[in-house]
């Protein structure tokens, strides 16, 4: 299976990734089909060189049925390419288990009797 992913290049601590058409068994910086764009995330958000695509070749795989991972999804959705994928809601970590949940129920309507 084709995948569209990012491979990581750059310093320790200054990531830069490419970002390219791989077979999805292959490790993450190892080998790949074509580099079809970069992405620089030092730059700021407004810089032109922070991302780059071919958009031509991304459609070319795309045709083949390569898959976009999540974060190069969001890329063609603000390049315009696809559409924007919808994210999941992330979950609320803070909020405590349901049991603890059961328990302050529990605890409440206690206190809710007891007056």
């Amino acid at each position: 299976m084709l995948k569209i992913r990012l491979s990581r290049g750059g310093a320790k601590k200054r990531p830069f990734y490419s970002i390219v058409v791989t077979d999805s068994r292959s490790p993450r910086d190892g080998r790949f089909i074509e580099k079809i764009g970069t992405y620089n995330p030092m730059l700021p958000r407004d810089h032109a060189d922070r991302l780059k695509l071919s958009t031509e070749r991304v459609e070319h795989w795309l045709k083949f049925g390569a898959q976009p991972s999540d974060r190069v999804a969001r890329f063609l959705g603000l390049q315009g390419i696809r559409p924007m994928p919808e994210h999941a809601e992330t979950p609320k970590k803070s909020s405590p288990k349901a049991k603890a949940q059961e328990r302050a129920k529990a605890a409440a309507a206690a206190a809710g009797a007891a007056s």
